[in-house]
């Protein structure tokens, strides 16, 4: 079943021609998770998010049980409610999930990547032992081409189906909300190729922008690690500690290594911040021409 519909502009970065519309419309339609047709994608957005680590966190059993909570949890897609997602977004209790072995897993790897900032693995320790404390695990992931102003819809379904949740007694009244991400690493020689690429690209655009299709802004990094998702920068206002982790299967890189030098990233937010939050998304994060 749709649940709303958005309308998003995306660049088309091969056009400079004077006839060819610089934007394209795209209709995004936010759906319910949905068992019989989602796992394959949702799957794949998992393995997509975890990198090179996610042979080791059991993704298959944590998409089931991603898609075992239809209630809670949206979809993006373009073709219908039979077509795969391009995006998801959810939350899972950590405690309630506990025995899962996905969630085992995960718990065993935030902790243990946690102990590079000892303030950090307190905190979690301390909470994850609490009886008192509720964490909920936030997953996020989409296409990369996805624009991010479909992400503050997202966020504003999670919070109305969490207060829902919690008026029916289900166990979402979280106390704490863990944010699990991707970084990608740019050397100085790979920030200065990046910068002359942008340069030739923005070169007879008719439109100048501050935020490019994905809606990062242009601004260079001071340590050259950059999210993949623009949105993380604002969540990590709101977090009480966050931290950049290597993944454990990561391969050693030198000059002539392929590809980008990735990582994950983890972030603690107090779940009373998660409606203040989605709002400064909202604002941060428009739709062109709504700004």
């Amino acid at each position: 079943m749709s649940k709303r519909k958005n309308q998003a502009d995306q660049e088309d970065p091969d056009s400079d021609s004077e006839d060819t519309p610089t934007f394209i419309d795209v209709d995004f339609d936010f759906f319910n998770v949905n068992p019989t047709i989602d796992y394959h994608a949702i799957k794949r957005l998992l393995d997509q998010l975890f990198g090179v680590d996610a042979e080791g966190l059991s993704t298959h059993a944590l998409a089931d049980l991603v898609l075992s909570q239809a209630d809670v949890g949206t979809t993006i897609k373009t073709d219908g409610e039979e077509s795969d997602p391009y995006a998801f977004l959810s939350v899972l209790n950590i405690g309630v999930h506990s025995d899962n072995v996905s969630i085992k897993l995960l718990v065993e790897y935030i902790l243990a990547k946690s102990k590079a900032d000892n303030a950090f693995h307190g905190s979690l320790s301390t909470i994850l032992r609490d009886p008192q404390s509720q964490v909920g695990l936030v997953l996020c992931e989409r296409l990369i081409n996805m624009p991010v102003p479909v992400i503050p819809p997202m966020y504003r379904m999670l919070v109305d189906e969490i207060k829902d949740a919690v008026e029916e007694n289900e166990p979402f009244n979280f106390t704490h909300l863990i944010f699990i991400s991707r970084v990608y690493k740019l050397t100085p020689d790979e920030e200065e190729a990046m910068a002359i690429a942008q340069q030739q690209s923005a070169k007879g655009s008719k439109r100048q922008k501050s935020q490019n299709s994905n809606g990062a802004t242009n601004e260079r990094s001071a340590d050259g690690v950059y999210p993949f998702h623009p949105e993380d920068e604002e969540i990590r206002k709101f977090a009480s500690h966050h931290l950049i982790f290597p993944y454990s299967n990561a391969q050693p890189r030198d000059a002539e290594s392929f590809g980008l030098d990735t990582a994950g990233q983890l972030m603690l937010v107090p779940a009373a911040r998660l409606a203040e939050l989605t709002r400064v998304l909202g604002d941060v994060f428009q739709p062109h021409g709504n700004a």
